[in-house]
């Protein structure tokens, strides 16, 4: 048996976490329960694009944590989106308080703390809360990501997709909750037979069960969320004058109430940015960094459907410089396919009171690299504000393990003093655009004052005429068609050749292959790569169908 060196595993961490760029701080190594400064573990600014877990079992300091990271990431000017359960966030905006307490933990990790204040943006959901109002139009929230929130199963979501495509093709806009549930209420009225009817897939039973549920929806008191003026995720990218990046905390003091609309806004919010940031690549430090509070909202009861959008947004954004943290109690919470592209882990401790505590104990070791700790017995030992570190180096390897026992916010720990919220949120310079709600004149107003029901709506300036939906005795061959049509509709790219079909150019021009094939050129498959990357961030932010581009203020 080999005896354990603490003194080669307190070198390998200091060496491990030594890198070329900028970094976070997080702490210093405990090693045979000894603390030691000269151990420091930190974490690359370049790689927090890579993704991250910050996970424990409650009251062990997971919030703190953020708090850390964000302040750290705002003084290197990267911009931080962050979720407030509780508003223990708040305190963000002012400087923390100095004690002989505080003075003797700082000092033990090798911290130079000075207090100091953060900008920070607050906002909330339709403007329930003190934030200012974000809100998101029906369409460009899309059927995909409104079906999660109205707990649809999947031939009910098929169904609002069809929906939202009738809606696109005849220009009637959805704005809010009353333009969507005027048009079902119109496809399911007699006036509107003739257009049920043609849609096919869509029976008057389940859009009569999607109309029910909207309006439990809106009783709910979540319509203020949908409409407009929509927000903007561009307004997420900003800096302060000073060049620091602006925190935007988003209130959820009612979240226990709207779980769904609250993790589902989340990933709208990551949707629309991914189909409309340009790609950067790997870059010296992210554009944007997510933290996702209470992660394991995103997954309770979600479909299939969803959690692949989920995956494939965590996979390809961060190649447009966005970061993702996931925070939730044990990774479990998390779906495998997800949490296998977290590369930076902190694990806080972990409760193992029952045979399914120990279990989820077992399974979170089992993701860390192999190290000299025990760290069944660390995480279950680990005090308040420490946690098992590992991270991704420069080299895109993982750092050794470290039980760390992490830095103190320089801002205030827990709410902010009486008065400060309101004070930050009056002087916002996003008050004056998202305050007051708006009303256009969308499907609810066109579909109210229509003549008669087979009256077409005006098509909006520069979008093609709508083509005629198959008739209900159409052949097979005729609907397959269409079904074509409308798929290249909704991803904006022609359909793809079959497998094994040559374009007849390449047999004239007999070049590349045995048999004379010529594949496509560099240039043209990172086009293609390109706008495929585009179009799935388009399906996940708008639904299955094509949607106008909005002009875009990016920082």
């Amino acid at each position: 048996m080999v005896e354990h060196d603490g003194a080669a595993q307190v070198t390998a961490i200091s060496t491990g976490y030594v890198f070329e760029g900028p970094t976070l701080h997080l702490g210093a190594a405990l090693v045979d329960g000894t603390l030691h400064t000269d151990a420091q573990v930190r974490l690359p600014l370049a790689m927090m694009n890579r993704h991250g877990l910050i996970a424990g079992a409650t009251g062990t300091g997971k919030t703190v944590t953020l708090q850390v990271l964000a302040e750290q990431l705002s003084a290197q000017g990267v911009p931080v989106f962050l979720s407030d359960i509780k508003g223990d966030l708040t305190g963000l905006t002012a400087p923390g308080t100095a004690s002989d307490r505080l003075a003797k933990r700082t000092a033990s990790v090798g911290q130079d703390w000075t207090p100091r204040a953060f900008p920070v943006e607050f906002l909330s959901l339709g403007g329930d809360g003190a934030g200012v109002p974000v809100r998101a139009s029906i369409s460009s929230f899309g059927p995909l990501l409104l079906s999660r929130v109205l707990d649809l199963n999947e031939t009910q979501e098929s169904s609002l997709q069809l929906v939202f495509h009738y809606a696109d093709r005849n220009s009637l806009e959805l704005h809010d909750l009353a333009d969507l549930r005027a048009v079902i209420g119109f496809l399911t009225s007699e006036d509107g037979r003739e257009a049920l009817e043609a849609l096919g897939g869509l029976s008057k039973a389940t859009a009569g069960v999607i109309l029910r549920e909207l309006v439990t929806l809106e009783a709910q008191g979540l319509g203020g969320f949908f409409g407009e003026p929509e927000f903007d995720t561009a307004d997420l990218l900003r800096t302060a004058p000073d060049g620091r990046g602006v925190i935007t905390a988003l209130e959820l003091v009612t979240v226990q109430q709207k779980p769904r609309l609250f993790s589902t806004f989340l990933m709208w919010l990551l949707a629309d940015l991914f189909a409309e940031l340009p790609e950067v690549g790997d870059v010296d430090k992210p554009r944007l960094v997510f933290f996702l509070d209470e992660a394991h909202l995103l997954f309770n009861g979600s479909s299939k459907a969803f959690r692949e959008a989920i995956q494939s947004t965590v996979r390809l954004i961060r190649s447009k410089g966005v970061g993702i943290f996931f925070v939730t109690q044990t990774p479990k919470d998390i779906p495998g396919d997800v949490l296998g592209q977290l590369a930076n882990r902190i694990q806080h401790a972990q409760r193992a009171f029952t045979p399914d505590d120990a279990k989820a104990l077992r399974a979170t070791v089992s993701t860390f690299p192999v190290s000299p700790y025990d760290l069944e017995e660390v995480l279950t030992s680990a005090g308040i504000g420490e946690a098992v570190v590992t991270v991704m180096n420069e080299r895109g390897a993982p750092t050794p393990v470290a039980w760390t026992r992490l830095r103190s916010p320089e801002s205030v720990m827990g709410r902010a003093p009486e008065g400060t919220v309101p004070a930050v949120v009056a002087g916002s310079l996003l008050l004056s655009r998202y305050r007051e709600a708006i009303d256009s004149h969308s499907a609810f107003e066109k579909l109210a004052g229509r003549p008669s029901p087979r009256a077409a709506a005006a098509p909006l300036p520069g979008s093609a005429p709508p083509a005629p939906l198959p008739a209900p005795g159409a052949s097979r061959e005729e609907r397959d068609a269409e079904a074509r049509r409308i798929e290249e509709d909704i991803l904006g790219i022609p359909s793809r050749p079959r497998a094994g079909r040559v374009p007849a150019q390449d047999h004239e021009q007999g070049t590349g292959g045995p048999a004379g094939r010529r594949g496509p050129d560099r240039s043209e498959m990172t086009d293609l790569a390109l706008k495929a990357a585009g179009v799935i961030g388009k399906e996940l932010a708008r639904g299955l169908f094509g949607t106008r581009r909005r002009a875009r203020r990016w920082y």
